[in-house]
Order: C-alpha cells, then structure tokens, then sequence
C-alpha cells in the first residue's frame, strides 16, 4: 500500500494506493471450502487507485477500461470480446457501498466532505491473478485514510469488505486473494470452518517472503474466463458429494504441508505439492471446464521437469524450476515456442504498517 500524504492530512491531500496482483501458490481453491491456503503478492502487475478532494462526488471512467466512445461497431464488438462488457467503475462503486454500510452497522462516524476515485491497472484481464479484488482493495484503502478510520476497521475484516463489494456484483470468489492483497507478502490461511463460524473470517498468518524460490509466472494474451469455473464442484461439495469433500480436504493438506516445506526450504517436496495441487484440481473440475489453453501452460512447465499449477482458477500458471537456472532457460524457451508470455515473478513484502501488524496478535 502507497499512500501520498497522512491519513489526519488536509481536505486537499490526495490519497494514493498501490495494490498488487496475487499468486495463489498452495490449497487453491479450497479457500471456498473451509479449506487452507498460501498465497502472495505479485509485483510485476499492480492496480492504483487516486483519491482526490472535491466539491462533488465523483467516479471517474477510465480511458480505456470503461470505454464508451468507439470508431466503429467492428472496434465497440472487438472491444467486448476482448475485454467483457464490465469496467472498474463499478467496482469502485461497490466498495463505497459496502465500506459506508459497514461504518453505519459499525457506528464509526464519517465525515460530509466528497471526493473524485480514479484507477488504473496494469493487471492482465482474466488471468487469475485478481485484477478486480486489487482495484477493489485500493480503493478501500484510499477510504480508510480519507475518513481517517483505518485505526476502526479491523485487518483481518477488511477482505471481508473487499469480498462483499464483489460479491455485490455476482463475482465469484473466495477469501484467499482478498487476504493476500490486503496484507501483502507472503500470508498462510486456514478457513476452517470453527475459526469462520466464531470470527466470520480465518487465521492469517503472514510469512517470511525470503522463504520463496525463485519462481516464473506463465500467462497467455487471451486467457479464460476466471469467474465461472467453481460452479459445479461448489453444488456438488453443497450436496455432500463425498469424492468432492475428500479430494477438497486433500488440496487443503497441500496447503499445510506446504508451509512445512518453505519454512524447511524443501524445494523438492515444494514442487511435488505444487504439482499435486493442480492435480487434485484437475480431478475435480475436469478437462473441458480447465479449458484447453489452461492445461497446455501446464503442461508445457511439466514437459521440462518444472512444478506448475493455476495462480488462481486459470489464465495463468505459476511454474518452479527446482533444477535453477538451466531449467528456467529450457521453461522460457518452450513457453516462447508455444506463444505464451513467460516472467520471472517478483514478491512484494507485506504492504501493512507496524501498527497494523501489531494488531494482528491483538
């Protein structure tokens, strides 16, 4: 999180917040599922979101993303499909909704004065690398320091609020990247289900960033849609379905031994868990709903002996080299034999100030 100026500072400071993309690197998606997760943030791609005092109060559209001046129809139909029919301004709308119901059921006083939110991004459209959740997360946090209530909104609810604000527009979604973004870093998360029923959220805990290898992010210009691909394992999981539960509770052990792993820095059972992560995935959902183009990012990692899985529900894979360099060359050779974007990825460590950290125990 970046912030121009203080949160007690004048009505004509402007607020300024960076959030990043996050990589869901074990236990996704068993976040849906009272399960357990690691993920972190990804700084090569980020969300910013400008919070400027004014008379009224404004949403600004975005030049490109909420376009609605076109050439011509071919651009206006290439544009949608390219894109989808949905900008940011909506979401920036959501947050102020949720944000503003939650200091009201809350009784935390806010001030009259207005403002005018802008955003900007860089995150690639439907990769799985929650693009809306870091538009949504920075403009929360613009709120905080402009009502100069950060202090009265506790850490470990604010992903709640960024949720609810997606939610409000039939995104689907869990809690895990909502957390990853609100802390920054390197966060494990169990969601089980007593820590959810008592405190309506799970028990986060960030982790050392340093514990990481170095990882690569693979991702293709014109990913998949990442916001329909839970729907049947979610009914199936409601009804009880007993392979669904089981195999759900066995991506949630990655999870756990997972964080065994990096804190041992056991990079070979690391890459085995990941591997095993997008397996157990892959039994679930099945071919057809991973689509072709997700399992051929996988597998193109996989045909050089690295580890590979989805950063989220597909659009794009996150790949371990556990040979090093020598195999990272091979990965950036065949991802670029395959027309696919290949980056070695960079970790933010968390965003939170000492106070809010400190909060954390409390």
């Amino acid at each position: 999180m970046e912030a121009s100026g203080t949160a007690a500072a004048s009505d004509q400071v402007i607020i300024e917040h960076k959030v990043y993309a996050r990589v869901g690197l074990l236990g996704n998606p068993s976040d849906v599922y009272y399960g357990r997760t690691i993920s972190f943030s990804l700084g090569n791609f980020w969300a910013t979101v400008q919070l400027r005092p004014s008379d009224d109060l404004v949403i600004k559209r975005h030049p490109t993303h909420d376009l609605v001046q076109f050439n011509s129809l071919d651009h206006l139909v290439n544009r949608l499909q390219n894109e989808g029919y949905y900008g940011g301004v909506r979401l920036l709308m959501a947050i102020c909704k949720v944000f503003y119901s939650h200091c009201k059921d809350n009784n935390i006083n806010l001030h009259q004065r207005r403002f005018t939110l802008s955003y900007d991004t860089n995150i690639p459209r439907q990769a799985g690398l929650s693009g809306s959740s870091a538009i949504v997360c920075a403009t929360l946090n613009c709120l905080l320091d402009f009502y100069e209530v950060r202090h009265l909104v506790k850490v470990e609810v604010r992903p709640n609020l960024v949720l609810n604000a997606e939610k409000e527009l039939g995104i689907v979604a869990g809690l895990q990247d909502r957390v990853a973004q609100v802390y920054g870093g390197l966060v494990y998360m169990d969601f089980s289900k007593d820590h959810m029923d008592k405190l309506g959220y799970g028990v986060y805990t960030p982790m050392d960033v340093s514990l990481l290898p170095p990882l690569h992010l693979i991702y293709a210009e014109n990913p998949s849609d990442s916001g329909k691909v839970h729907s049947t394992v979610r009914q199936r999981w409601l009804n009880g379905d007993e392979f669904i539960i089981s195999t759900m509770k066995e991506v949630a052990d990655v999870a756990l031994e997972g964080r065994t792993a990096l804190l041992d820095k056991d990079n070979k059972k690391l890459a085995d868990l990941m591997n095993q992560n997008f397996d157990l995935r892959r039994k679930m959902f099945g071919d057809e709903c991973l689509g072709s183009m997700n399992l051929e990012m996988v597998e193109v990692a996989r045909k050089v002996g690295a580890a590979s899985k989805f950063t989220g529900s597909g659009g794009a894979v996150v790949a371990f080299c556990p040979e090093g360099a020598a195999q990272a060359k091979l990965l950036e050779e065949a991802c670029g034999k395959a027309g696919f974007i290949i980056q070695p990825i960079q970790v933010i460590p968390s965003r939170l100030s000492e106070a809010e950290l400190k909060s954390l125990s409390g």
